[in-house]
C-alpha cells in the first residue's frame, strides 16, 4: 500500500512523458507546481495567522458569541466598504458589494492546477492510438547523447528502424478515388486525423496545442467570474499604480478590513448586527493574484507563439522538404537534382507529416546531432527500400490499375518517381 501511494506522488507521474515541448512542460508541470504551491501556502495561512478572521463584536458579547460572530462570518461572505463611505442601509446594496472569493482560494488554485494538466492528460492517453511510442523514442534518444560510439550508433539504428516498419505500417495499401480524395484533403487539412494519410499525430497535438491557448485565455475568464471583478485588466492597474506613486498600497480588490451582516434570532426577536472584521489571509491573496496575473499573461504570449510556430511548420509543405534537406546537406547526402528531388520524395511520401513531427519531438528532447544521425539512417533505409536511379524498375508491384502504376509510395517495394 505505501509503495502504490508513492508511486501516485512520484515525479514522472507528475512530470508525465517526454513527448512534448518545453512549453508543454511549463504548462503541465511548472504551472501546475506553482498553483498547487499557493494552494498549499493558503491553507496553511490560516494556522501561521492563527485565525483565518478576526472580527470586532459588541461589548456584550461573551467569548461563545465572538466565537460565533467569526464562524458565521467566515462562512457567510463579508462585504466592502471603503472607510470614509457610509454603509448604506439598504441590504442588496450589501449584498453587492460582497467579497465571495477568500473562502475558496486554495480550492479554485487547485481547478486551476488541474486545467493546466487536462492537455497533457489528453495527449498521452490517444497518442499512442497512432502506432508509436513516442515516450520511449524520446526516452532512447536522449539516452544516446552520452553512450559509447557503438552503443550510439546501435541506438540510432534500433530507432530507424522501429520508425521504418511504424511509417510502412501506416500506408494505404489501397487504391481507389475514394483513397486517394482522401488523402489529397488530408495533405491540405491536417486536422482529419487520418493515420494511412500520415495526419493523426501532427492533426492532434496541433489540437492539444489549442487546448493549451485556450486554457490560459479561459484562466482569465474563470477568475473574473470567481472573484467578481476585472481580474483581466488586475495587472495593468498594479503597473499604472505603481509607475504613478511609485509604492503599491492594500487593493479594494483584497480588502483586508471588512464588514459583515448577520441575524441572531432570540424567541419572536430578530437582532441583526453588523461588526467589523479583518482578513488576515488577504495579505497572501493579494501577492499571490498579483503574480498569477503577470505569470499567465506571460504564458499566454509564449503558449500563443508557440502555437503559432506549430502552425507555420505543419500547414505550409514546404518547411517539410526544407527541414529534412537540412539535416541531409549536413551529412552531404544531397550531391545532384535527383537526390533534391528524391529528399522531397523522401520528406513528403515516405516520412508525411507525422514522420516529421516525431523527427520534430525528437530534436527539441535530445539534440540537433541525434536526429541527424537519424535522418540519415531513415535516408538510407528509404533508398535501399525504394531505390536511387533515375528510372527504376518497377519491381514487385501490385497490378496496374486503370492504366496507371501509383507512383505515391503507398504500394510495397514500387520506387518513388522523381522524374
Amino acid at each position: 500500500m505505501i509503495g502504490a501511494l508513492g508511486s501516485l506522488v512520484s515525479w514522472s507521474s507528475v512530470s508525465g512523458s517526454a513527448d512534448d515541448d518545453w512549453i508543454d512542460r511549463v504548462n503541465h508541470i511548472w504551472t501546475v507546481l506553482l498553483l498547487a504551491l499557493f494552494a498549499v501556502v493558503v491553507t496553511s495561512g490560516q494556522y501561521i495567522l492563527g485565525d483565518a478572521i478576526q472580527c470586532w463584536t459588541p461589548a456584550e458579547f461573551t467569548g461563545q458569541f465572538n466565537s460565533y460572530a467569526k464562524s458565521i462570518c467566515w462562512i457567510s461572505n463579508t462585504y466592502y466598504i471603503p472607510q470614509g463611505d457610509t454603509i448604506p442601509e439598504n441590504i442588496a446594496t450589501r449584498q453587492e458589494a460582497e467579497i465571495t472569493y477568500y473562502q475558496w482560494v486554495p480550492i479554485i488554485l487547485l481547478f486551476q492546477a488541474l486545467m493546466f494538466k487536462i492537455p497533457n492528460i489528453a495527449w498521452r492517453l490517444l497518442n499512442g492510438y497512432s502506432g508509436i511510442n513516442m515516450d520511449k523514442i524520446c526516452i532512447l534518444s536522449e539516452s544516446t547523447l552520452l553512450s559509447a560510439p557503438d552503443d550510439r550508433q546501435k541506438n540510432i539504428s534500433h530507432i530507424a528502424k522501429y520508425m521504418h516498419r511504424w511509417i510502412e505500417s501506416q500506408r494505404d495499401f489501397h487504391d481507389n478515388a475514394l483513397v486517394r480524395m482522401r488523402r489529397r484533403v488530408s495533405s491540405v487539412i491536417i486536422f482529419c486525423l487520418g493515420k494511412r494519410d500520415g495526419t493523426f499525430l501532427t492533426g492532434y497535438y496541433i489540437f492539444i496545442k489549442f487546448l493549451y491557448a485556450a486554457n490560459v485565455v479561459g484562466q482569465f475568464f474563470l477568475l473574473n467570474a470567481f472573484m467578481a471583478t476585472d481580474y483581466n485588466v488586475f495587472g495593468f492597474e498594479v503597473m499604472s499604480y505603481l509607475f504613478t506613486n511609485g509604492e503599491w498600497t492594500p487593493s479594494p480588490r483584497f480588502p483586508r478590513v471588512t464588514l459583515c451582516d448577520f441575524v441572531i434570532r432570540q424567541l419572536s426577536n430578530h437582532h441583526r448586527y453588523t461588526v467589523q472584521c479583518v482578513l488576515p489571509l488577504n495579505l497572501f491573496n493579494e501577492k499571490i493574484f498579483i503574480f498569477l496575473w503577470f505569470w499567465l499573461f506571460l504564458m499566454a504570449f509564449l503558449t500563443f507563439f508557440n502555437f503559432a510556430s506549430w502552425l507555420y511548420y505543419t500547414l505550409f509543405k514546404e518547411n517539410r522538404t526544407r527541414y529534412v534537406k537540412k539535416y541531409l546537406n549536413l551529412c552531404n547526402e544531397i550531391s545532384t537534382g535527383f537526390d533534391k528531388k528524391l529528399a522531397r520524395k523522401f520528406a513528403d511520401n515516405y516520412l508525411r507529416n507525422d514522420g516529421i513531427f516525431v523527427l520534430r519531438v525528437i530534436e527539441k528532447n535530445s539534440s540537433g546531432m541525434v536526429l541527424c544521425d537519424l535522418v540519415i539512417s531513415l535516408w538510407k533505409l528509404f533508398k535501399e527500400e525504394y531505390g536511387t536511379t533515375k528510372k527504376p524498375e518497377v519491381i514487385d508491384t501490385e497490378p496496374v490499375k486503370n492504366g496507371k502504376i501509383n507512383n505515391d509510395g503507398y504500394i510495397s517495394k514500387t520506387p518513388y518517381d522523381v522524374s
